[in-house]
């Protein structure tokens, strides 16, 4: 399952069941034909390339207010974990997550209900229960306790700066912790996700400077970046998240089970492999 964008998704949308064969290309390339192969956040995650081993990249497009984000974000960590039980693949994975809106129209700094939101977008309060409830239910299955009553509508963008500050070089703490940290504040907290301060609240919860981060997000620092990043998500014909782009060439969209991660990882470590002794 995917969360697109609230003008484009309809209410039948939210009905759907993704399966574990639901691979496909967008402009990236080649289908991954993983379904026919035999073969707190997860350190392994931010594993660091090492010299003379091949690099298999991989591109996270998501949302820190999509649900089905954090639940693809449980489950690829799963996958990983499973794909490297048995030992090293022989590659390093460069993770990297990258920004889409829901909602880019959202009024920034401004915050509202979420359930509003859904009952005003999916044809009332009835409907939006049952939304929310499906979500909730299926993020208890994968560990994560919503709490879709706190949580906050707002703009993103300013999260999708933090969140590309994480990952440069020097920064004090991990992309991947900062976007667990998010995810958690939204879907968790019922933080304001588009609020300055409460963002460098939740920085700071995991070891950045407070005063820095508030420093940042008062700049324009990033916001060429991430505004490029995410032309570069449209103009690559990305329309829902999660959606996982490997190599920049295949895209495997959707909160995909464990198990089709895992295959995914091995398939392309495989590739990896030949193509460095080829």
């Amino acid at each position: 399952m995917a969360c697109t964008s609230l003008g484009d998704v309809p209410a039948s949308a939210w009905d759907a069941v993704a399966s574990a064969s639901t691979i496909t290309s967008r402009r990236y390339g080649s289908t991954l034909e993983v379904v026919d192969i035999d073969s707190g956040s997860d350190p392994a995650i931010d594993s660091g390339a090492t010299a003379g081993r091949p690099i298999v990249s991989i591109d996270i497009y998501s949302d820190v207010v999509c649900p089905w984000c954090y639940i693809g974000k449980r489950r690829f960590e799963a996958g990983l974990a499973d794909a490297t039980a048995d030992g090293d693949l022989g590659v390093d994975f460069d993770i990297e997550f990258k920004p889409f809106q829901l909602d880019p129209t959202a009024a920034p700094g401004v915050a509202g209900p979420v359930f509003d939101a859904y009952a005003k977008k999916f044809g009332g309060p009835e409907r939006a229960e049952e939304i929310l409830g499906h979500v909730t239910r299926t993020a208890a299955d994968d560990g994560l306790e919503f709490r879709m009553d706190r949580a906050l509508r707002a703009n993103t963008l300013l999260a999708h700066r933090l969140i590309w500050w994480a990952g440069r070089p020097g920064s004090p703490v991990t992309q991947d912790a900062m976007k667990e940290r998010l995810l958690q504040a939204y879907f968790i907290d019922g933080t304001h996700v588009g609020d300055a301060a409460a963002l460098a609240g939740c920085a700071a919860d995991i070891g950045a400077d407070r005063d820095d981060v508030m420093a940042f997000l008062e700049s324009s620092d990033g916001t060429t970046e991430v505004a490029a990043e995410l032309d570069h998500a449209r103009d690559s014909g990305i329309t829902a998240v999660p959606t996982y782009v490997f190599d920049d060439q295949w895209a495997v969209p959707g909160a995909q089970d464990a198990a089709t991660f895992a295959k995914v990882l091995r398939k392309m470590a495989d590739r990896a492999l030949a193509d460095a002794s080829a």
